[in-house]
């Protein structure tokens, strides 16, 4: 199987290749890119074949003012974007002040630079990631996108867009329809079960 080091090297000028090649040139690096993002083999494969649809559809308008691979993973970016959106919708919760036990200001900053991180003594225990050797990596990631997908798909789309695509909270809002107390609140709840399900199996308390 390609490798995703192997494809970060391949067509690193802006050369234009024959659409029947971008499978295999590409899709293994589209794959990793959708998987880290929606947690779902089926999904992100569902995902990467979109891709292709469209870049074919799309191909004339490639003006080869990036690679390839770049313009092939914007337009797969948008598919993660719209398959949140969609999915946002049909999961919307509701969420009210008076069904939030606890405080968000119990655990994360609230103002200046670190808004939204966790708070000093609010911190999960200590995260291991000295893996000691390869499968210990392999399970380390496998754990933790199960608790990513655990999460409801709202939560998820929220949680996605705001750490793996770095859109801010106004971007986000606006993507998804929602208020941004809202927002704050998904984001407090979402960290919250993560960090539940992680402490759960793999933190280490020290």
């Amino acid at each position: 199987m390609r490798t995703v080091a192997n494809l970060s090297t391949h067509n690193s000028q802006h050369t234009k290749s024959e659409p029947s090649q971008w499978v295999e040139l590409y899709s293994d690096y589209l794959f990793v890119y959708a998987f880290a993002r929606v947690h779902k083999k089926e999904v992100a494969e569902d995902l990467v074949q979109d891709t292709f649809v469209s870049a074919i559809k799309a191909k004339d308008s490639f003006q080869q003012k990036s690679t390839e691979r770049t313009w092939l993973t914007s337009i797969l970016k948008n598919k993660i974007i719209d398959y949140y959106k969609k999915k946002s919708t049909q999961s919307e919760i509701s969420i009210g002040a008076d069904e939030d036990s606890e405080n968000p200001n119990t655990f994360f900053e609230t103002e200046g630079s670190r808004q939204g991180m966790w708070q000093v003594d609010a911190r999960p225990g200590f995260w291991d990631t000295d893996y000691k050797t390869p499968v210990e990596k392999i399970e380390f990631y496998t754990i933790l996108n199960q608790c990513l997908e655990n999460l409801p798909e709202q939560w998820a789309a929220v949680f996605t867009l705001k750490n793996m695509e770095d859109f801010d909270a106004q971007e986000i809002c606006k993507e998804l329809n929602i208020s941004s107390s809202n927002y704050w609140v998904i984001m407090h709840r979402s960290k919250l079960q993560l960090r539940d399900c992680m402490s759960k199996n793999w933190f280490i308390e020290k």
